[in-house]
Protein backbone atom coordinates (compact mmCIF):
# COMPACT_ATOMS: atom_id res chain seq x y z
CA UNK A 1 0.00 0.00 0.00
CA UNK A 2 1.37 3.63 -1.00
CA UNK A 3 -0.29 6.83 0.11
CA UNK A 4 0.41 9.83 -2.19
CA UNK A 5 -0.29 13.75 -0.51
CA UNK A 6 0.30 16.85 -2.39
CA UNK A 7 -0.29 20.09 -1.28
CA UNK A 8 -0.72 23.36 -2.87
CA UNK A 9 -0.27 26.77 -2.25
CA UNK A 10 -2.45 28.79 -4.22
CA UNK A 11 -3.81 32.40 -4.97
CA UNK A 12 -7.29 33.07 -5.34
CA UNK A 13 -7.26 36.47 -7.12
CA UNK A 14 -11.12 36.87 -7.41
CA UNK A 15 -11.90 36.51 -3.85
CA UNK A 16 -13.47 39.55 -2.33
CA UNK A 17 -14.65 37.53 1.52
CA UNK A 18 -14.17 34.33 3.29
CA UNK A 19 -17.48 33.17 1.60
CA UNK A 20 -16.15 33.96 -1.90
CA UNK A 21 -13.05 31.71 -1.02
CA UNK A 22 -15.16 29.27 0.81
CA UNK A 23 -17.42 28.44 -2.82
CA UNK A 24 -13.94 28.32 -4.76
CA UNK A 25 -12.62 25.71 -2.24
CA UNK A 26 -15.71 23.55 -1.63
CA UNK A 27 -16.12 23.22 -5.24
CA UNK A 28 -12.62 22.59 -5.93
CA UNK A 29 -12.41 19.72 -3.12
CA UNK A 30 -15.97 18.42 -4.40
CA UNK A 31 -14.84 18.09 -7.60
CA UNK A 32 -11.64 16.40 -7.19
CA UNK A 33 -13.13 13.71 -4.56
CA UNK A 34 -16.23 12.93 -6.97
CA UNK A 35 -13.57 12.82 -10.41
CA UNK A 36 -10.54 11.23 -8.57
CA UNK A 37 -11.68 9.69 -5.47
CA UNK A 38 -8.82 11.24 -3.62
CA UNK A 39 -9.73 13.02 0.35
CA UNK A 40 -8.80 16.57 0.18
CA UNK A 41 -8.60 19.50 2.48
CA UNK A 42 -7.86 23.10 3.40
CA UNK A 43 -4.84 22.87 5.42
CA UNK A 44 -3.99 26.42 6.10
CA UNK A 45 -4.63 29.77 5.58
CA UNK A 46 -8.24 29.45 6.75
CA UNK A 47 -8.32 33.19 7.69
CA UNK A 48 -6.60 34.49 4.60
CA UNK A 49 -9.07 35.89 1.78
CA UNK A 50 -7.34 35.46 -1.43
CA UNK A 51 -4.24 32.43 0.12
CA UNK A 52 -5.18 28.83 0.36
CA UNK A 53 -3.25 25.68 1.00
CA UNK A 54 -4.94 22.86 -0.21
CA UNK A 55 -4.32 19.00 0.80
CA UNK A 56 -4.83 15.79 -1.10
CA UNK A 57 -4.13 12.20 0.02
CA UNK A 58 -4.57 9.13 -2.16
CA UNK A 59 -4.15 5.41 -1.63
CA UNK A 60 -3.22 3.31 -4.02
CA UNK A 61 -1.66 -0.51 -3.99
CA UNK A 62 1.38 0.79 -5.58
CA UNK A 63 3.60 3.71 -5.94
CA UNK A 64 2.95 3.94 -10.01
CA UNK A 65 -0.55 4.25 -9.30
CA UNK A 66 -0.72 6.82 -6.79
CA UNK A 67 1.83 9.00 -8.96
CA UNK A 68 -0.37 8.90 -11.66
CA UNK A 69 -3.48 9.74 -9.70
CA UNK A 70 -1.57 12.63 -8.14
CA UNK A 71 0.23 13.71 -11.44
CA UNK A 72 -3.56 13.62 -13.10
CA UNK A 73 -5.03 15.59 -9.90
CA UNK A 74 -2.71 18.57 -10.29
CA UNK A 75 -3.08 19.13 -13.73
CA UNK A 76 -6.20 19.32 -13.08
CA UNK A 77 -6.20 21.85 -9.98
CA UNK A 78 -3.44 23.79 -12.67
CA UNK A 79 -6.08 24.09 -15.15
CA UNK A 80 -8.77 25.13 -12.66
CA UNK A 81 -8.89 29.21 -13.55
CA UNK A 82 -9.93 30.48 -10.34
CA UNK A 83 -6.77 29.41 -8.38
CA UNK A 84 -3.43 29.85 -9.76
CA UNK A 85 -0.94 27.39 -8.32
CA UNK A 86 1.96 29.13 -6.13
CA UNK A 87 4.17 26.21 -5.08
CA UNK A 88 3.44 22.77 -4.55
CA UNK A 89 5.33 19.66 -2.88
CA UNK A 90 4.84 16.12 -3.41
CA UNK A 91 5.08 12.84 -1.25
CA UNK A 92 4.66 8.91 -1.02
CA UNK A 93 4.93 6.80 1.91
Amino acid sequence: MVVGVVTWELHLAGCQSLKDKRQILKSLKDRLHDRFNVSVAETAHQDKWQRAELSCCVVATDRRQAQSVISTVDEFVAGNPLARIIDSATSFV
